[in-house]
């Protein structure tokens, strides 16, 4: 298993959002998660990045790595097998494409001019933006920005991508475009956990359900 979550329990600020969960994330596989605003979605995700603690498990590993018990030093590691995309893409606005990822690869221990020129050019050509490596954030268009955040999260070939509601600033026929692509992903051996509210989308891109409600998930499969 790609992720292993028995008898989990996650504190925000004091409150339990989520308690004694468990679910198992195989490679190669389209997950979603749904369920209300504030229902724990987002912090079930930061949790398998080292971004939100875990406050008691029987067990909570991903890809090897034991979140009961990781060092500081090993998040980055963790960080560099995991793909993130935001719904608020949090691109850098004062550097162009090719510099925002650029910059991430520096980040995570890429030093080669030429390995690094030759990722990003590859990244972007899977998302379909080859064309505009030299563009800024601010002359892209919702959709475009997305597929950049995507390309970002391609960065270093993670096994897991977790995308947090990446249709929710989007129209419906970008939206559709941004979650062919993910989709697209899953079917290329990424696994793919996608939080969303939208059901609707259940309907043209299937894939294994997660719900979340009353601290609890539940799964439809």
């Amino acid at each position: 298993m790609l992720v292993e979550y028995k008898k989990v329990s996650i504190n925000r600020q004091n409150k339990q959002v989520l308690k004694d969960i468990s679910l198992s994330l195989e490679e190669g596989i389209f997950y979603y998660l749904v369920g209300r605003v504030g229902s724990g979605k987002s912090s079930l995700m930061k949790s398998m990045y080292a971004d939100v603690p875990i406050a008691s498990a029987e067990t909570a590993e991903i890809m090897g790595f034991d979140l009961l018990n990781l060092p500081s030093k090993e998040v980055p590691m963790l960080r560099r097998k995991v793909g993130i995309v935001f719904q608020d893409f949090q691109l850098l606005q004062d550097r162009t494409v090719f510099s925002n990822l650029e910059f991430v690869l520096k980040a995570t221990g890429w030093r080669r001019k030429d390995e690094i020129e030759t990722r990003i050019k590859e990244v972007l050509t899977e998302v379909g933006m080859a064309t505009k490596s030299y563009k800024m954030p601010h002359e892209l268009s919702g959709g475009e920005q997305q597929r950049i955040v995507i390309a970002r999260a391609l960065l270093n070939k993670p096994k897991l991508i977790l995308a947090d509601e990446p249709t929710g600033n989007l129209d419906p026929q970008t939206g559709f475009q941004i979650l062919t692509l993910l989709h697209n992903l899953a079917g290329n051996g990424h696994t793919v956990l996608m939080a969303t509210h939208n059901l609707n989308l259940l309907d043209d891109f299937p894939g294994k359900v997660f719900r979340c409600a009353d601290k609890k998930i539940h799964s439809d499969f």
